[in-house]
């Protein structure tokens, strides 16, 4: 092994492999091979580890948005989770109060209404003052029934009814975000050109018997057609659909993939704690990247979005909505990152990395001795803990990772909690490796049984 950790290439063997003994200049030029040699290999492994991080670091944005995708679209539960939250929403619930009022009052003919009470009142006699105010009362009237109809319509969609009709749908419709995203025109979800549509016949249903119910026969005429929200346009729509196709595709091996390479790098590198506190804060950096991305496509999107299909408002709470989820997941990964790269910094040379390790050894060392003469004592278990104190380390950290591997859709709050146990765990056998440390000295010198 040369003083780096790599192996020396066979063809280096040293001259007591061959039984002969090498003059100096010989064994200068020896050296200075074995050393080339050396150099040549630690190259290309620099190299090496260089293309794979680089892979890594291109292919970490599109592995956290294919989770995304493939995780939100093929799991039932979260996706109604994902959209649950718009069915509460004020600017949304105000789309949709606007949308089914303007269409109920459509079916209220009451130019109708008031000419026939103006030539009831002509034919009758009255005087030409009542017929002309008559005539004045179609804007009084129309102002009512949009009343009336509003205050209904806003019952039905800020109730718990209309969360419950919200939810058991997306959840019966599903399916249709599939066919959504495969260019399908069926279901509750649908691409239909270059608009992606909501369909909210169930909410009209609801109107429209809550309305009949109370009075409103005309409102039994609400038609069945013309029932859809139009949620967004984008003339990028089909290409869209393409990516969404070949994200849900690789959504599962993509992630494994880019840790798979980032883990490589690591491993290949000469260097793998500088390697791994590179790879850390790259993948970090392409996490900001994401959410700056997320933030320019959000202003795109709201851009394009026509006022007469959607208020600001509900189109930032639908976007904000949909992608929240994909948002958090990036926003873990990188203080994942973050946290990985602090650690590998930490194990360094650097002298505030030498100062927090020799500050946090004394504190354990203080702790221990103190536990020690409190009559703490932990047996020949502390001394094998001692003695195999860095494998332990490894262990507790290794269980962290996979408890955030195998937590599902882990958020901050959740990388703080695993961050924390794993600190007290390492303080805690530490302390237990201290106190062992204090004690053993006194156990090795306890008198022995007597001897005859």
């Amino acid at each position: 092994m040369v003083p780096d950790g790599s192996s020396v290439p066979p063809h280096s063997a040293g001259p007591a492999a061959t039984g002969t003994a090498l003059d100096p200049a010989e064994r200068a030029e020896y050296e200075r091979l074995r050393g080339a040699a050396t150099l040549r290999h630690r190259r290309v492994r620099r190299l090496g580890a260089a293309v794979l991080l680089l892979l890594a670091l291109l292919l970490a944005p599109l592995a956290v948005v294919a989770a995304w995708v493939q995780d939100t679209v093929s799991d039932t539960d979260r996706y109604v989770e994902t959209v649950a939250p718009l069915a509460s929403d004020p600017a949304v619930q105000k789309v949709v109060t606007d949308r089914l009022t303007d269409r109920v009052v459509q079916q209220v003919d009451v130019r109708a209404v008031t000419d026939s009470l103006t030539k009831v009142l002509a034919d009758g006699g009255a005087p030409p003052r009542v017929v002309e105010s008559s005539r004045a009362l179609t804007g009084p009237l129309n102002s009512a029934v949009r009343t009336v109809v509003r205050r209904n319509v806003e019952r039905v969609v800020t109730s718990d009814l209309f969360q419950q009709v919200w939810e058991g749908s997306n959840r019966r419709a599903h399916a249709a975000v599939l066919r959504m995203l495969t260019g399908e025109r069926h279901g509750a979800l649908r691409a239909t050109g270059d608009a992606v549509e909501l369909d909210i016949g169930a909410v009209v249903d609801q109107v429209r018997e809550r309305l009949v119910d109370q009075g409103f026969e005309k409102a039994a005429a609400i038609p069945d057609s013309d029932r859809t929200v139009t949620l967004f346009r984008t003339t990028e729509l089909a290409r869209a659909q393409d990516a969404m196709r070949l994200l849900d595709i690789v959504g599962t091996w993509l992630p494994v993939l880019t840790v798979g390479l980032a883990a490589l790098a690591v491993w290949t590198a000469p260097a793998h704690r500088v390697m791994l506190l590179v790879s850390a804060l790259g993948i970090g950096l392409m996490t900001v990247v994401l959410l700056v991305a997320l933030a320019a496509v959000r202003r795109i999107y709201l851009d394009s979005v026509p006022a007469a299909a959607l208020t600001p408002e509900a189109a930032a709470a639908v976007f904000d909505t949909l992608v929240r989820f994909l948002r958090d997941s990036t926003r873990t990964l990188l203080v994942v990152a973050l946290i990985t790269a602090l650690a590998a910094y930490l194990y360094g040379p650097g002298r505030a990395a030498v100062g927090l390790r020799s500050g946090a050894r004394r504190g354990a060392g203080a702790a221990g001795r103190a536990l020690g003469r409190a009559g703490l004592r932990v047996g020949p278990v502390g001394r094998r803990l001692a003695a195999r104190r860095s494998v332990v380390t490894g262990v507790v950290i290794g269980a962290g990772a996979l408890a955030l591997v195998l937590w599902n859709h882990p958020t901050v709050g959740a990388v703080a909690l695993v961050l924390v146990l794993v600190l007290a765990a390492l303080a805690a056998v530490a302390v237990l490796v201290a106190v062992a440390a204090a004690t053993a000295p006194k156990e090795e010198a306890a008198p022995g049984p007597a001897t005859p």
